[in-house]
């Protein structure tokens, strides 16, 4: 089977036919190079209107790089006409198989980009023989259609959350979509300040926004005043993670305070190497661990009482009603601000600022959590990790885009991978 008849039957395009396929021999660069012809009495269609017209001139033959054969590379050789179109002037005619001046075609890109799912940018592009550069424009290329074509009529629940992406505490704003039925990512924005999160309600417009039935976030400030404005119809749940996230530092904080206390007393340092025992919910612990904690309960610690006061609170999570969880929150928070401890008197104040935003988990009836977020997160850390990071903004927005978006594809003759 000869190379024009598989490409006749897996990349034909109509008013184009397949002429002379050559090999191209320049030491260790070997290529095919494939020439298309314009069928007889066929009229080129204008790239500004997509309407065709009669032909204006022929420019010299320009080359597009198609899917290797073979790991052969593959290029088209194609003289573009230019038409004379009534409407927008003398243009270069629109052709199938590329966009513009890219010297890349459609399904080539498809192929980069499909394969830049599974390797890295770097490890395709070596796999292929090919640039960085070339990789990166195929991805970029698919997610810029892919974000023309995706459907956000039915978006009913997002998360919200930052993750750190490069030294020096530079931060990614990131929206989820995290329906039942759809999980996605929706947005990506740089830094974690109130106008990074206005320009995704901008992007996102107000009819969507006001169809929000739940918003997840953690207690960052500008995410909360922007959700109250532009959203604040929606339930707006807190983190649940981020939530204990809090409580651990603080039991850490009083852990590592008291061991000095008692160093410098002489006494026996019986908190030391009990960090996980504290910060550990007790079904995770190891057989040393619960001997070691089994141990540190028996003493009157602020550590240890610290540690008690956040297992109480696990209980709140098993309330159903809002009004009883209420209850047992105001309770907790009065407890803990008798306790004489610091940074767990910091938590409760905390807690009680938010106290309403608290209670909404369980008037969303438990559905929406921060576990989908944070399954996201791990990919993403994924994604930038096996790239060795990124460099520009724009590079971990594409990929990121590329990985997370679940975004529609073009419709094509062939998958690759």
């Amino acid at each position: 089977m000869q190379l024009k008849t598989i490409l006749n039957r897996v990349q034909k395009f109509k008013s184009f036919v397949y002429g002379n396929v050559v090999w191209l021999d320049e030491g260790e660069n070997v290529a095919l190079l494939v020439q298309i012809l314009a069928r007889v009495n066929s009229k080129p269609i204008c790239s500004g209107c997509d309407r065709p017209g009669p032909g204006y001139d022929t420019l010299p033959p320009r080359m597009f790089e198609f899917v290797p054969f073979w790991n052969i590379a593959v290029f088209f050789a194609y003289a573009l006409r230019r038409v004379n179109c009534p409407t927008c002037g003398v243009k270069v005619e629109k052709v199938p198989w590329a966009d513009g001046k890219n010297t890349l075609t459609k399904t080539y890109m498809h192929f980069l980009a499909t394969w830049a799912k599974r390797l890295s940018w770097k490890e395709t592009a070596v796999a292929f023989r090919t640039s960085w550069e070339k990789v990166f424009r195929s991805v970029e290329w698919m997610v810029q259609w892919g974000l023309e074509h995706r459907d956000l009529s039915n978006v009913l629940s997002i998360g919200v959350d930052e993750v750190l992406w490069q030294r020096g505490h530079r931060y990614l704003t990131v929206v989820y979509q995290i329906d039942s039925e759809c999980k996605r990512l929706l947005w990506v924005g740089k830094d974690r300040t109130l106008k990074t999160l206005l320009r995704f309600f901008r992007m996102f417009g107000k009819e969507r926004s006001a169809q929000l039935l739940f918003i997840c976030s953690d207690m960052w400030k500008p995410y909360l005043k922007v959700i109250a404005k532009k959203a604040g119809q929606a339930i707006h749940v807190l983190d649940r993670f981020h939530i204990a996230m809090h409580m651990n530092k603080a039991i850490d904080e009083v852990r590592a305070k008291e061991t000095r206390e008692l160093k410098t007393k002489g006494l026996t340092p019986i908190l030391t190497h009990s960090r996980w025992c504290l910060l550990k919910r007790p079904e995770n612990l190891t057989a040393t661990q619960e001997v070691k904690l089994s141990d540190l309960l028996r003493y009157n610690l602020k550590a240890v009482r610290s540690y008690l006061l956040k297992e109480d609170f696990q209980f709140f999570w098993d309330y159903i009603s809002p009004f009883w969880a209420g209850e047992f929150l105001d309770l907790w928070c009065k407890r803990v601000m008798r306790s004489r401890i610091e940074p767990m008197k910091k938590v409760a104040r905390m807690l009680r600022s938010h106290r309403e935003l608290l209670l909404n988990w369980f008037r969303a009836r438990k559905t929406i959590s921060s576990g989908v977020m944070e399954g996201f997160n791990n990919r993403l850390k994924l994604t930038t990790r096996k790239s060795y990071g990124f460099r520009t903004f724009r590079a971990v927005e594409i990929a990121l885009y590329h990985t997370l978006g679940a975004l529609p594809e073009p419709e094509w003759t062939h998958r690759f991978c």
